[in-house]
């Protein structure tokens, strides 16, 4: 049952990326062409999420020097800050995305009419690979968003001491997320009119988020795939002996790098300033969970702020780790040519040191004008985020 679900998510017409463009149709990142009532309704929810995220900010005035209260909100604000610069970028540069998600499918059509079977290995791996990481990834969004929302809940029915408080007045109401709404959400009335508004807000955010991240982790897992297959082609340029058909496959390196390369540039100009934003956002969020953390006393107010903890430190791990990979990867393409028998014609010597030449320029992607999307970088996000906690407790 559960595999006939997933099998509904696959497109014919998007190998690959079937399951990443219907999530991106449903939570209305990808709109539609034509001015339908459905193109509507997205712009309307996106007006409305984009509105939510002010009231936040509005929330911090009313807060004062409530470290706590503070810092929870400053966890969720940043996480909606990056949201919406998420939803805002692609939907304003939405015809890149289309060029780029083209792109892609065009080329792993073309790559799985291969009958190298070494070739279609590599294919399948990744598409597998590709699949396991989207599900996960769903699985985690929705599964932090769902947290976010029970705990509070949770949180009344396992604390009898809250509850009390509650009704005596000496504490308020735990909150989805810290937002202002313009009525008194501290009474049973106005806090489950506003817990109904930020579970909305939640669930969607979480949308926003899984379907944007995951079509742009698989189009990186696509990257290193296809600096695999340009590897594996240049391996077996000398298989033959016919010396127009080495200039071929001479020339067909150099196309599919030259244009992998041209996507690569526009991937990334889109996804630069998205990850710029995150890297500062993520500093905040992480040290503001390790802060609260560390600092609540109770083990359910410490569970409140796991959810926050764990998918930023999981977000920033993704692009990273797969930004290291294709770094890594186009690293080791010119090897793929050492390890032909380049030696065996020398009349096309010069075009072999060209391709030597192409080929070996390193492609990182990059999270602003200060970062690479590395592993290294990843740890010394962390590390920073620890130097601000060590900075506030201290203080």
């Amino acid at each position: 049952m559960f595999e006939k679900l997933l099998s509904k998510l696959e497109d014919p017409n998007y190998p690959l990326l079937g399951p990443n463009i219907k999530c991106l149709k449903f939570w209305g990142l990808l709109l539609p062409e034509e001015k339908t009532f459905m193109r509507k309704f997205y712009i309307c929810v996106h007006s409305c999420m984009f509105c939510f995220m002010i009231t936040e900010f509005i929330d911090i005035w009313y807060i004062g020097s409530d470290m706590n209260q503070l810092i929870t909100n400053m966890k969720s604000t940043m996480l909606a800050i990056v949201s919406v610069n998420k939803v805002v970028t692609y939907l304003w540069w939405q015809k890149d995305w289309k060029n780029i998600m083209a792109y892609v499918t065009k080329a792993d059509i073309e790559a799985r009419t291969s009958t190298d079977e070494e070739n279609r290995e590599i294919i399948t791996v990744y598409t597998r690979y590709c699949r396991r990481i989207s599900y996960l990834y769903w699985l985690l969004t929705y599964t932090t968003a769902a947290a976010v929302i029970a705990l509070p809940m949770s949180y009344w029915f396992s604390s009898s001491t809250y509850r009390d408080n509650v009704r005596d007045g000496t504490e308020d109401y735990y909150q989805v997320v810290s937002s202002w709404v313009p009525f008194n959400k501290n009474k049973l009335g106005g806090y489950l009119a506003a817990s109904a508004v930020q579970s909305f807000a939640t669930t969607y955010c979480g949308g926003w988020i899984s379907s944007y991240d995951t079509n742009a982790i698989v189009i990186m897992v696509f990257f290193k795939a296809e600096l695999q297959l340009i590897k594996n082609r240049c391996s077996k340029i000398f298989e033959v002996d016919d010396e127009e058909e080495i200039m071929n496959r001479i020339k067909e390196c150099h196309r599919r790098h030259n244009v992998l390369v041209k996507y690569v540039k526009q991937f990334d100009s889109c996804l630069s300033p998205v990850m710029f934003l995150y890297m500062i956002a993520c500093s905040v969020m992480l040290c503001s969970s390790l802060y609260q953390t560390t600092s609540q006393a109770s083990f359910t107010q410490k569970l409140l702020t796991t959810p926050y903890l764990l998918l930023g430190v999981s977000q920033l791990f993704m692009y990273s780790w797969h930004g290291n990979e294709v770094s890594f990867m186009s690293n080791e393409l010119i090897r793929g040519i050492y390890e032909s028998g380049w030696w065996k014609k020398a009349t096309v010597r010069r075009e072999i040191i060209l391709l030597v030449g192409t080929l070996d320029r390193p492609i990182e992607f990059t999270a602003g004008p200060f970062f690479n999307l590395t592993i290294a970088v990843f740890v010394r996000i962390l590390k920073g985020a620890y130097s601000y906690y060590m900075i506030i407790i201290k203080k």
